[in-house]
Parts: C-alpha cells; structure tokens; sequence
C-alpha cells in the first residue's frame, strides 16, 4: 500500500475532515474498506482501552491488537488484560522489549529516574523498538491507537490522520470525552479497569504513573512531569516505525 499521499498536508486534512463527522462504528468500518489487511490496532489495556477492542469485536473486523508489554505495567492492568481477552477473543500479538527489566536495570540502572535522556533511552528499549519490530512482523501500515485530545493539552491540536515514520497513524476516538468512554463502557456491560475510579487518569507503568491528586495537572502524572508521552506518538530521533 502506497501512504505517500498522505504526506500531503491536505490529504491528511481531507481524511480529518470526513472522519469527523461519522460515529465510531462507521470510522472503524470506513478504515477497513480503505486499508484491509494494512490495519493493526494498539492496546495499553488502560482506562479506555475496551473502548476500541469491544468496537472491532461487536463489528467483526479482522484486525491484529498489539500489546506493548513493557515488564512494568500495573498488576492490576496485566488482570485486565486477561480478562478483556477471555471475553472479546483478540487477535492478541504480545510484544516485549528485547532487554528484561532486571537486565535494563543492571546495566542502566533505573532509567524513569534519570534525566531526559535517558528517559528517551527507556522510551526507545521498552516502547518504540518492540512496536518497530511488531510492524515489521505484521506487515503493517496503518495503525490505529486510542490516543484522545482529552489526556492532556500536548494533545489537543492532534488530528485524527498523521504519518510517523512510513507509517500512517489514526484515532478513531481523538475527539471522545471522558463521559463517552464511560458511557460506552456502561452501554456495552464492558468491564471498568481494576484501578477505575482509584485516582488515576491514565495508566502506563507504574513507576512513572501518579494519581491526579499527587501533581499539579494531567501533564505531571506521567514521568516526573518531565514527559507525558511515552515514545510512541513522538519522533524518536531513529528511523522511526519503519517497515
């Protein structure tokens, strides 16, 4: 598949444009028309993550759902897992990175700790080289991620198309509110993550994820407030999601 169009500014805008008005079933069912067997869907299991999985499972679509298993996750988020899995029966593909937290730690020591290099290192070893690998494997172009504008301001001027890389990104539910996500959830009898309700407004690892009650805003709950991104959604500095 050629994605070269949409390195036009005003393709991307076009798509944006036209995404914007459908409901999230008719988004996922028009990504499937447009890119077929090119889809794979990402999956922190966080707070809104069966959002987009009960999604592609209530509309049989065939898509791939990669899991970025970092060894340091919350265990209540490894449970989640379990469970959205046994009760949607995912095309679950697990990728982890290529170092064990006990051998990062040995020969890094704890990175999350560090200064801003070396939280780009962690962010390099435990995010973007197994999601590298994940599209290489797959053959993918397209990836749809749940990233919305309501996590925090960096977000806000997202669209719902971008390119990263030679890979075309897209967010179905860019524009949710927190309330949709919970209606969803509701409307659906889906599960609510372990942690739901305990303070936090996000979830990645738990060393670096603090309630919002521990820090001034949402953008300090991640990473010391030195980051709110994890590596996925930025430019790495390496030829990034290359396949």
């Amino acid at each position: 598949m050629d994605i070269e169009r949409f390195k036009d500014p005003s393709s991307l805008a076009e798509f944006s444009a036209h995404f914007a008005i459908l409901s999230l079933e008719e988004r996922m069912k028009f990504l499937v028309k447009e890119f077929a067997d090119y889809l794979v869907i990402t999956s922190s299991f966080g707070l809104q993550s069966a959002v987009l999985l009960h999604c592609i499972q209530d509309l049989k679509l065939k898509i791939p759902v990669v899991w970025i298993d970092t060894g340091y996750l919350f265990p209540e988020t490894y449970l989640y897992a379990k469970d959205l899995q046994n009760l949607l029966n995912l095309d679950l593909r697990i990728y982890q990175p290529l170092l064990s937290p006990a051998r990062q730690e040995a020969l890094y020591g704890k990175l999350w700790e560090q200064g801003s290099e070396e939280l780009e290192k962690y962010a390099l070893i435990n995010r973007v080289e197994p999601m590298n690998r994940a599209l290489k494997d797959l053959g993918k172009q397209v990836w749809i991620s749940g990233m919305r504008k309501a996590h925090s301001k960096s977000r806000t001027t997202r669209s719902f198309a971008e390119i990263q890389g030679k890979t075309l990104k897209i967010y179905p539910i860019l524009d949710w509110s927190d309330n949709q996500i919970e209606n969803y959830l509701k409307k659906y009898h889906l599960p609510f993550h372990p942690l739901q309700g305990s303070g936090y407004v996000n979830l990645g690892d738990w060393h670096s994820t603090k309630k919002l009650s521990e820090v001034e805003d949402r953008e300090k709950t991640r990473f010391n407030g030195q980051k709110y991104e994890c590596g996925l959604h930025l430019e790495s500095g390496q030829a990034d999601f290359q396949i």
